[in-house]
């Protein structure tokens, strides 16, 4: 075998380890030889016939690996089975996982990468809550450096979520953190990667894991998808769509909808399904009654035993409304008197004892032994502290600045007021809110002029907005709809003061114009009228929270982000997992809306006064009114003229109405967020080239602006991504709305009416039974805390732990959520701050970070999941 030059296998060795180092790199291309390659010895002439030893880098690393020590090491994996446990042919032979362990380090001597090393993982316990543990050893090479990655084969006859992996290594243990689903291998064949906690920058990725990282990303894109059709699941697939299966076209002409995302009805993108078209309109996708395609570590991870979260009750929702429906007189009758709107809450309604509500809807439902269930809502909190606080002006305005849409509040900078609309379609577009009906109201203050100088004077202004949908609302059943401006005074004591409301009809075939001003009233009359021009702007108000400020601004919007995140930044990206606890289950629930409450019929449709006209709205604000550069919270409050620039302040602006709840809250809220991801970006960007280098960073942001939000690609305000700065603010403003973003007139034949029973005539403004019941059951459920939620604040990522520079900002970032929580409670005590403190006032704890489960009226999830 050898020469004798070379008289033992040791000395060979020992030869080829001296030559190694001389060796090229070979070609990626060239596959490693087969264990058990022979060396052989061959002459070289120019060297006058001596033997010599020569050897390929594959023969030298076999022999290396020959020679180099093993050393066990134990993995231990955590797993929770599906909605019932598994126990397979696989289960039952021990063997249900197979695990590879990839190396971050390349092999010196051949400069590629190292064998993985792997093991069947078998179950070795199961408990009473479905989660079980899976164990491995490995026979790992003493050499085999960090493991950066783990590949995972579910050989189980089903799927299953995996939580984590505990490596026991020589020098401590090291855990994976995985918190996903794994397809059964006759779903996907596949190999699943996953990455360790540490974070890389693609230009800093170990050698061994590039190929892994690209290969992922292009599963995530479909660039591996071998089947054509609708996506299932385990595909795991992120892509883009119109808003086109709303409507249903096939079943009836009156339920198509306009098709959102385009030039016609500009609009975000939202998750693809590859759902066939629809017959009789081909660009409408066909819907599904029991789910929408989202990728399936996007869903809720509820298992058997646990509560139901927003998602399931959502699917839940359209089977729960005909059995309340049927338990009522006459759903769609006006409430006869306010009493009977105070029974919903003291006394509610019957339910029979087989309309199987209570394991849906358990926290409403009241069940009683022998009589039939009662479904009892809680009454509101304002309510408890004040039962007649909701028809005082007062309270009126305080909501504005303390309540549930405190997004639409603005400065008066132009006056008079006039109507940006065509004249010749909607008629005069001067206001009737006149300097003279505004002076008369705030006598005593100041003078009108000296109001608007001093930036006391502010408004809620829907009145271009809902112009143009009055006269098509009006022809729905049981609808009426007006345009509306609401305009208040500030006091010296920063609590505003409603002065005017304007209604207005746009002129139509046969009517012409009609508008008119109401102020508070001082006679009966007045007073009604003035109470029946409040409800009107509240119905507004509340309507565009739910559809705009709610659903458009944040779930609607934030879904492009998502898809484009998966698409284009690897799991082990820095970025990846800073903004990935703020699109925890946004995905799903957005699904789950297109299923029940923005599809035609469904609940915003049937119960808000834009009625089938909704989405189509919502496109309208998106086209005229939505920007990414004022979607943060200084921006936003800017453009509204609620503050002004200045470094002197202590957030650096000033706002305009120093007791503003939501805005001082806020504020302290966005600097503790931008502090956080100032420290963490830069820690990873040292410098602006680390920012323009990092190849899926600018593909992430450019996907957003170019195919997410491709509508509004052409737009000048689209902040680059250049500088550490830029994306300090691209990400701030992002985690920001995921956050703390995320909390009939009558006619002349009417009149007599309203004369005899102004009680009856204002009712009948109202919601019907059937709408309220609807609506209010919504929001219920919707506003529950599950007990799974993720806070603010609460626990750190995995990744975030790894790194002592970055655990140290997050710390940091804690206690600042913690300080503002006692900032808050100071605040909530303090009799000087009147829109949050006071008789009947209710605190205002809305961005107060952690919050217990169910509805409560605090707390900030990382995530817009409700």
């Amino acid at each position: 075998m050898f020469c004798k030059e070379a008289s033992s296998s040791l000395q060979t060795l020992n030869i080829a380890k001296s030559l190694s180092s001389e060796f090229t790199k070979p070609s990626a291309l060239v596959n490693p030889l087969s264990a058990g390659h022979r060396y052989k010895l061959f002459p070289r002439p120019n060297l006058r016939g001596r033997c010599t030893v020569t050897t390929s880098k594959f023969d030298i690393d076999w022999i290396a690996k020959d020679n180099v020590k093993k050393i066990k090491v134990k993995g231990i994996i955590t797993a929770k089975q599906g909605l019932l446990p598994s126990v397979g042919v696989t289960d039952l032979l021990g063997v249900s996982l197979l695990v590879e362990l990839i190396s971050a380090e390349t092999d010196p001597r051949t400069l590629m990468k190292k064998d993985p090393v792997k093991d069947n993982a078998r179950r070795v316990l199961l408990d009473a809550h479905g989660e079980d543990q899976y164990e491995c050893v490995f026979d790992m090479p003493e050499d085999f450096g960090p493991v950066g990655a783990i590949r995972v084969l579910n050989q189980d006859l089903k799927e299953i979520f995996l939580k984590e992996m505990k490596l026991e290594l020589p020098d401590g243990s090291v855990t994976f953190t995985f918190n996903s689903w794994v397809a059964p291998k006759s779903e996907d064949p596949t190999k699943r990667t996953f990455f360790s906690n540490k974070s890389y920058l693609p230009l800093k990725t170990p050698e061994p894991l590039k190929q892994l990282r690209k290969q992922e990303l292009e599963t995530l894109q479909g660039k591996n998808r071998e089947r054509a059709g609708e996506f299932e699941k385990f595909e795991r697939v992120y892509d883009y769509d119109v808003y086109n299966d709303l409507g249903s076209p096939d079943k009836d002409p009156e339920l198509a909808r306009p098709i959102l995302g385009g030039l016609s009805h500009p609009y975000p993108r939202r998750c693809k399904t590859g759902r066939k078209p629809c017959d009789k309109d081909p660009s409408a996708e066909t819907r599904k009654a029991l789910e929408f395609y989202v990728p399936r570590d996007e869903e809720f991870t509820t298992v058997k035993g646990a509560q139901f979260t927003g998602t399931a009750v959502l699917a839940a929702l359209p089977a729960v409304f005909p059995q309340i429906e049927a338990a009522l007189v006459d759903p769609n009758m006006p409430f006869p008197h306010f009493k009977s709107i105070e029974d919903l809450f003291e006394e509610g309604i019957e339910l029979p004892k087989d309309a199987g509500l209570f394991p849906v809807i358990p926290r409403l439902v009241k069940a009683a032994a022998e009589a039939d269930d009662i479904l009892q809502f809680e009454s509101p909190s304002l309510l408890d502290k004040d039962r007649f606080s909701w028809i005082r002006d007062d309270e009126f305005a305080r909501q504005t600045l303390a309540g549930l849409n405190p997004y639409c509040i603005q400065l008066v900078q132009e006056w008079p007021l006039k109507s940006k609309l065509d004249p010749a379609v909607y008629g005069d577009p001067n206001s009737l809110i006149t300097s003279e009906i505004v002076e008369r109201e705030i006598k005593g203050f100041m003078s009108f002029d000296e109001a608007l100088e001093n930036k006391r004077l502010f408004m809620l202004d829907y009145h271009d907005l809902l112009l143009p949908y009055v006269n098509k609302v009006r022809e729905l059943d049981d609808s009426t709809l007006y345009a509306s401006r609401a305009l208040f005074f500030l006091s010296d004591d920063s609590t505003l003061r409603p002065v005017a409301i304007e209604l207005t009809r746009p002129q139509d075939k046969t009517r012409p114009q009609w508008r008119h001003v109401f102020t508070p009233g001082y006679d009966a009359t007045s007073c009604w009228l003035w109470t029946l021009a409040k409800t009107h702007a509240i119905s507004h108000d509340a309507g565009y929270h739910q559809l705009i400020s709610h659903w458009l601004r944040t779930h609607c919007c934030i879904e492009p982000y998502i898809i484009a995140a998966n698409r284009q930044l690897s799991a082990m990206h820095p970025l990846y997992r800073l903004l990935h606890p703020h699109f925890r289950y946004t995905m799903e629930i957005n699904a789950r809306a297109r299923q029940v409450l923005i599809n035609e019929g469904g609940i915003i449709e049937s119960c808000f006064w834009p009625g089938k006209y909704s989405l189509e709205l919502s496109s309208d604000v998106y086209d005229k009114l939505w920007r990414f550069d004022r979607e943060g919270l200084p921006a936003d409050l800017i453009s509204r003229g609620l503050a002004v620039e200045d470094e002197t302040a202590e957030h650096g602006v000033r706002l305009t109405i120093p007791d503003f709840p939501f805005a001082n809250d806020g504020l302290m809220l966005w600097d503790a967020l931008k502090e956080w991801v100032t420290d963490y970006v830069n820690h990873y960007y040292p410098d602006s080239e680390q920012v323009t280098l990092d190849e899926e960073l600018q593909g992430w942001w450019s996907e957003v602006r170019n195919i997410g939000h491709g509508d509004k690609k052409n737009e000048p305000w689209w902040p680059d991504l250049k500088t550490q700065d830029d994306l300090i603010g691209v990400v701030t403003t992002i985690a920001w709305v995921a956050s703390g973003h995320h909390a009939a007139w009558p006619t002349d034949e009417e009149l007599k009416e309203f004369y005899e029973d102004p009680e009856k005539t204002m009712l009948k403004t109202f919601p019907s039974k059937k709408q309220a019941t609807k609506v209010m059951l919504t929001l219920d459920l919707l506003s529950a805390h599950s007990p799974d939620e993720e806070y603010l604040g609460e626990n750190p990522e995995a990744s975030w732990a790894h790194e002592p520079v970055i655990y140290a900002a997050y710390e940091r970032f804690k206690g600042k959520l913690q300080y503002l929580e006692g900032v808050i409670d100071e605040r909530n005590v303090n009799v000087s701050l009147k829109n949050r403190t006071g008789a009947g006032v209710v605190k205002y704890e809305l961005l107060k970070p952690i919050s217990e489960p169910g509805v409560t009226g605090m707390g900030v999830p990382y995530s817009v999941s409700i």
